[in-house]
Order: structure tokens, then sequence, then C-alpha cells
């Protein structure tokens, strides 16, 4: 018998959060936070982190448990989800998946294996440097040499990913883009539902841009502020989050708060259609649009929940 995972994910600001507490509560299950930036303490206004009050009671994993100058990479996040998942087990629980970073869920669904070498820090510190040097194209581009379908599914802003993808060939000979090709084929130790919400294409991006306020309104650049004033360098993996890396940028005086918060949006906006584009590659995933449901997250919950009980995941 394969033990049950259910899977609630879709681009940002499309309402994940108060949809996942409503499910949580009704399937007896827990939330594991498949969001590269929430783990990180200090940072909840520019990560749209759900607060304490928010969880109604539902226990959340990897949300305020790192410092934002320690490492969350995919492998960590990968251990620290399985540690969280066989908890949740333990005590008669359905994990939930919830967040929009799709490679960190795809790492625990397929059980993904990621080479580890001990001796690749100077090579990728020398990436680093390249990059700063001759910019995030020059590095991209040294990717399409080697591994064209990488450098096609990994955006040449997206430095860390671009690294990752030139360290696995360096490392093995062998391109990373043919090895998460052979992981994704693999199938899931798990009796999963892989459900996506998405909404209008308008009505997402117009979610997004009133978020981007509310972030302002809510204190978001006296919470960069605070972080530089601790000493939180702006080089930081934690620091180039979408919303952080421009108020950085902005308080260094690059440009102003009004060109920040464009920035954010529009750069927000780029990112949820990079997030839809790659879950609609993803293989044997529930799409839950809004407009199908009347826009009621009630009518969705139920619409779920009757397929969660048809998949055997939990008893009808």
């Amino acid at each position: 018998m394969k033990n049950p995972l259910i899977i609630l994910t879709g681009p940002t600001a499309v309402g994940k959060t108060a949809l996942s507490i409503n499910l949580a509560k009704a399937v007896n299950g827990e939330i594991i936070s498949a969001d590269s930036m929430q783990i990180y303490k200090e940072m909840n206004i520019g990560t749209a982190k759900i607060l304490p009050e928010e969880m109604q009671g539902v226990p959340h994993f990897l949300v305020d448990e790192l410092n934002p100058d320690e490492e969350f990479n995919v492998t960590v996040f990968q251990k620290k989800a399985k540690e969280a998942m066989a908890d949740i087990y333990s005590r008669g629980k359905i994990p939930i998946l919830v967040g929009g970073t799709g490679f960190y869920i795809q790492s625990v669904l397929y059980d993904i294996s990621f080479t580890e070498s001990g001796q690749t820090d100077a090579y990728r510190e020398s990436l680093y440097q390249l990059a700063a040097e001759n910019g995030a194209e020059y590095l991209h581009a040294r990717l399409m040499q080697v591994d064209s379908a990488a450098a096609q599914a990994i955006h040449p802003n997206n430095v860390k990913r671009v690294i990752r993808a030139l360290e696995y060939f360096h490392q093995t000979g062998e391109r990373i883009s043919e090895h998460n090709e052979e992981e994704a084929a693999k199938t899931s130790p798990y009796n999963y539902i892989y459900f996506v919400l998405n909404n209008d294409r308008a009505v997402l991006y117009d979610r997004i841009d009133k978020r981007v306020d509310a972030m302002f309104d809510a204190g978001l650049v006296e919470e960069v502020t605070a972080l530089r004033d601790k000493g939180y360098s702006r080089n930081l993996v934690s620091m180039q989050g979408i919303g952080y890396k421009e108020i950085y940028a902005s308080l260094d005086g690059e440009y102003d708060l009004d060109r920040a918060r464009y920035i954010i949006k529009r750069d927000t906006r780029h990112f949820a259609k990079r997030q839809i584009t790659w879950f609609k590659r993803e293989k044997d995933v529930t799409w839950m649009n809004y407009p199908d449901y009347n826009k009621s997250q009630a009518e969705m919950l139920d619409a779920m929940l009757k397929m969660i009980k048809e998949r055997g995941i939990i008893k009808r």
C-alpha cells in the first residue's frame, strides 16, 4: 500500500493558502510548505507567509525554520520534507504539499535522486564569479553549449539553477536535462493527487498587483531595511527573492521606490506565467480553474474532496 499524498499548487497569488487550510481540516491533513522563501525567518511580508493565527490550528512544516543566511535548496527541501512526512504519517495524518515551487514538489513526488560531490565548491564559486563579472546571460550561454534542453527550460536570470545544471555536467559528464527526464519517468512511490489552482489571467494579474500594494502598505520596505541593518547581504540566495532584491536595490540608490514597486509587479506576473508553464508540463495533474466552480472556493473544495475519495486517499 502506497502512502497518501495531496499536492496543492498553482501560480503565486492564486489563493492556495486559504484553500489549503480548509482542505487540511477536511482530510485530517497537515501542511508542508513547498515554497523556496517561506522557510526563512524574519521574511514575512515579501514572502506572503501564512501567519500563525491564519493556520487555524493546522500544523505547518518548513515555515520559519531557517535564518536568511542559511542554505536552502532542493536537496535540503527534499530531506526536510521527507522527515516531515514521516512524522505526519506516524500520527495517522495526511501530508499536503502546498506551494508554487514546482521542482521542489517534483523532487518529493518522484523521490528524485541528486548527485552530491564534496569537490564542487571551488567550481561553483568560479561560476558565481563569472556571473558577477559577465552577467547572467553569459552563464546561460555556457549552459546552452553543453545542455540546450536545460537552457531552454531555465530562465537566464535564474542563476542558481543555471549553475546547478553546469555543476551537474561538470561532476558527471551527463546533461541534467536527461537526468531530470529519467527521474520524471519514474512512477511515484505515493498514492497521490496533484491539484493545480488557476484563474483567468487578467484576474490573477490583478490579484498580484493588489498583493504587491498590500505588501508595501504592510511594511515591506521596513522589513527589508531591518534585514539589511542586521547584516544580511543582498547577495544572499534568500535576498534574490522577488520583492527583496528590488527593495534592496532601491535602498542602495539604484532606483526609487515607485520603480521598485513597478518591477516587483512586473516580475511577479512573469513569475506566475512561468509557474503555469511548468505545471502544464507536469503529468497526471488535476487543473482546478476558479471560473469552472463559479469562482467559489467552497464548490472547488467539494469537488476536490470527491476526487480525493475516488483515488482512495481518504475513505468515503
